[in-house]
């Protein structure tokens, strides 16, 4: 087990591997899905970084920034939207699921994870941003 990841909370190795794959693969998945479902790519590009305006929520606290960053950048509301969707027949709903979760997905594939409350740069994928050492 590596004593780091365990430090951190962080994953390391071949699992960080994967879940980035994961993400990826959930990005192409929702991009091709959308190209099926024959979805605007003007409201694509429109929405596409919506949930980056969780970021905001970091000038209030680190605490509070990454309760709503993680809100947004989790599959939970864009799964439920993409079931309403689909089970209400809803082309807009429908839309924004996958617009969301292709979000999430890139995200993921670049290292994005969620956020811990020590700071932006502290996500389950591991340390981004520039490292200082202190």
């Amino acid at each position: 087990m590596d004593e780091r990841a365990v430090e951190t909370g962080a994953v390391t190795g071949g699992v960080k591997i994967l879940l980035r794959l994961e993400g990826l693969t959930l990005f192409i998945g929702m991009v091709m899905l959308y190209a099926a479902w024959g979805g605007s790519w003007l409201v694509f590009a429109l929405l596409f970084f919506v949930p980056d305006l969780s970021f905001l929520a970091y000038l209030s606290d680190a605490r509070f920034g990454a309760m709503v960053y993680n809100a947004a950048h989790s599959y939970m509301a864009p799964v439920t939207l993409l079931t309403l969707g689909f089970g209400f027949a809803s082309p807009l709903t429908l839309s924004i699921a996958l617009i969301w979760l292709a979000h999430i997905g890139i995200d993921r594939a670049l290292g994005y994870g969620l956020k811990y409350s020590a700071g932006f740069g502290f996500t389950h994928l591991g340390r981004i941003g520039r490292q200082t050492d202190a």
